[in-house]
């Protein structure tokens, strides 16, 4: 109760995106800017069929004029009448625009301003606002509401699926209150962390489709795993003893490699992608605490009433699934590949290279006004500034110049006209005693690689004596996201890595079958990667997935998606290879007991990842971009997971290894020994038939 009342009102206090990193260079520059009272615009007033050099349209613009400048929030007001520059005239000379400043610089006001100013001039004829802090703001709204769709679609089809694959309409209720659980439990701590530092509200996105899919995964194992043990002793303490000590210290540790994979995103100091990992990490462990806990109390309580409500073919199905013939259809196809080892590994590996190659050509997007869908005002005018005027004047690389003589600036003005890459510089404004700045107009986009060379270039300037020079703006911005990716990556990765090895050898105490998962993870990754490119940044499906491409995919995207799918890649390498080290414990063959463990996951496996892909996917509606790069992502990670690794790879790889599979060093085997993770308890079973 008291989690669903403070965490129900999480999204209004969250915060936007978030790419800056406050070591670096441009947000030092813009601190610094911010601090002497400076603020770059933030709304933009395009105002259509207004000449602004003949008298009836200068009269329009000073009328809209007056009424910005009225307002508390607006700071200053600059156009073509302040300025005389051209650049705020259109090409066909019948537009103009209004750079508008605002008085505060918290994203939060700014945004609530851009949000008045675009109703104060909704009934303005030919009037559209844009800008950073309406693009914030309409992306913000849109979340929320891609967010609420999101679950209306969702929910139902995984209610249906739920009860095809939990074989009873009871059963299929229990992710869903897993879920919920954990959901609202996350929106609590993410609010209660919202006091104490900035998060992005695009964490709740992830929140909600990983809690779904996380919920659903740990649900179908314990209840499988139950039923199992109810059809060998019946309902009781004994069967939900055994059930814990086998499919609950799985679900336990399984859940640890996905918050270790998602919390490797805390490294990074972009507030979207600590946010992200923050969120993922506590919905991941809250699933697995709701699990562990309320499910089992539920099923003790249910017993044989956890089959109720089942139409009779699902029960049959129920039935046979405790049963795990060994004329199943995933024995069956584990005993196919067993005897193919060679080619199936060769061809599936040599797929997913394939699918994977056109990552090699992937370029990198920002998140700004193009992210939004076709009709939001801010990307209108994003559109028709980049069209219509000048190009780039709406994103200057801005350089600070500190300190010097009073000629500093005008010699560094100079210096900025001689650079390739630079269109023109603008005037120098004095900030402050001893803070100048000036910007420069890139002759390309800003995420472009010729702009990236240019702030480079300029970064290169020697600083007249006394001064120091640091750039910022969006170019710089951009560049400076990059870097700081790069520059946190390996420590992520080492975080990721070292967790997943460690916990695969605890559960099985071998170290090839914790590197032989890295290895597939890595191709499984390569190939969604590389469908993304196809997908998104080329445009293809663009009227299926309803989208238009911007020509590359956002920069934090496969840092993102490697933390995600690495962790649910893992999650569900432990779900089978505990059942297949189960089975060899029990006395199964080599190749017995991969055939026996597909057996009893295989069906659990693909179910719990078309649900999960089903949850998470469902953001493929986002009508954000990037948001539907993430949904998309995630989806197609999980599917070629449950189906090309752990259906082909997975067998055919132990089949060819055999008994190395289990390798360890003696001084590993013996740690193993004494602080190994082993899913045992009491025996209910005979010991597995050799073969």
């Amino acid at each position: 109760m008291i989690a669903g009342a403070v965490g129900s009102s999480v999204a209004d206090h969250l915060a936007p995106y978030g790419a800056d990193d406050p070591a670096s260079e441009s947000v030092r520059a813009e601190k610094l800017l911010t601090d002497a009272g400076y603020s770059a615009p933030g709304v933009i007033v395009l105002i259509n069929n207004a000449d602004p050099r003949s008298s009836a349209g200068e009269a329009r613009v000073a009328g809209i004029e007056r009424q910005l400048k009225n307002r508390g929030d607006v700071e200053t007001v600059v156009g073509f009448r302040q300025t005389r520059d051209s650049a705020f005239v259109s090409q066909d000379g019948d537009s103009t625009y209004l750079a508008v400043t605002l008085t505060d610089n918290d994203d939060s006001r700014r945004q609530e301003s851009a949000k008045q100013i675009i109703a104060q001039l909704k009934g303005e004829p030919g009037v559209s606002v844009g800008g950073v802090a309406a693009a914030t703001a309409q992306v913000n709204t849109q979340v929320q509401k891609d967010l609420t769709r999101a679950e209306m679609l969702a929910f139902p089809l995984l209610f249906l699926l739920s009860l095809l694959f939990f074989r009873s309409l009871v059963a299929a209720l229990l992710p869903l209150m897993i879920g919920a659980l954990a959901i609202i439990g996350t929106f609590f701590f993410l609010r209660l962390a919202s006091d104490l530092g900035s998060i992005s509200i695009f964490a709740l996105n992830l929140t909600t489709g990983l809690g779904l899919g996380l919920a659903i995964d740990y649900s179908l194992f314990i209840v499988s795993r139950y039923r199992e043990e109810i059809a060998i002793s019946g309902p009781g303490a004994a069967a939900m003893l055994r059930t814990m000590q086998t499919a609950g210290r799985t679900v336990f540790f399984s859940s640890l490699t996905v918050a270790a994979a998602l919390a490797s995103l805390l490294v990074f100091p972009q507030r979207f992608l600590h946010s992200m990992g923050l969120g993922g990490a506590i919905v991941a462990l809250l699933a697995s605490l709701v699990a562990l806990t309320v499910l089992p109390a539920v099923l003790e309580l249910l017993g044989n009433q956890v089959n109720a409500l089942a139409p009779k073919f699902l029960a049959r199905r129920a039935v046979r699934d405790a049963k795990h013939e060994k004329d199943g259809f995933w024995y069956r196809l584990s005993r196919f590949v067993m005897r193919r080892p060679v080619p199936i590994a060769t061809f599936s590996a040599l797929f997913l290279i394939i699918l994977g190659l056109p990552f090699l050509g992937i370029t990198f997007g920002a998140v700004d006004a193009q992210v939004l869908p076709a009709g939001a005002s801010a990307r209108q005018v994003d559109n028709m500034i980049q069209k219509d005027f000048p190009p780039f004047r709406d994103t200057p690389i801005r350089v600070v110049v500190q300190g010097g003589d009073p000629g500093s600036a005008a010699a560094v003005r100079t210096r900025l006209g001689r650079i390739a890459g630079v269109a023109s510089v603008r005037q120098p404004l004095r900030v402050s005693p001893g803070l100048t700045m000036i910007e420069a107009i890139s002759t390309a986009r800003f995420t472009s690689p010729e702009s990236d060379a240019t702030v480079k270039r300029i970064r290169e300037i020697t600083p007249p004596a006394g001064s120091a020079i640091l750039v910022t703006g969006a170019s710089a911005d951009f560049v400076d996201f990059q870097s700081s990716l790069r520059s946190n990556l390996p420590l992520a990765l080492a975080i990721v890595i070292i967790a997943s090895l460690v916990i695969l050898f605890l559960f099985t105490g071998s170290v090839i079958l914790p590197i032989k998962a890295l290895i597939m993870n890595a191709l499984n990754l390569s190939a969604v990667f590389g469908l993304l490119v196809l997908i998104f940044q080329d445009g293809r499906f663009e009227g299926l997935l309803n989208y238009q491409s911007t020509g590359g995919i956002e920069q934090s995207m496969p840092i993102l998606l490697f933390a995600v799918a690495f962790g649910l890649s893992t999650d569900y390498a432990v779900f089978l290879l505990s059942r297949i080290k189960e089975a060899r414990d029990e006395g199964a063959s080599e190749s017995e007991c991969v055939a026996i463990g597909l057996e009893r996951t295989g069906r659990i496996i693909t179910a719990a990842a078309l649900l999960f892909a089903i949850a998470i996917g469902a953001f493929a509606t986002s009508e954000i971009i990037f948001i539907k790069e993430n949904g998309v992502g995630t989806a197609l990670a999980v599917l070629i997971d449950a189906t090309i690794i752990r259906a082909l790879l997975v067998p055919s790889l132990m089949a060819l290894l055999g008994r190395w599979n289990w390798w360890a060093p003696a001084p590993l085997r013996r740690l193993h020994d004494r602080i190994g993770i082993a899913e045992s308890g009491p025996p209910t079973r005979q010991p597995a038939t050799q073969g």
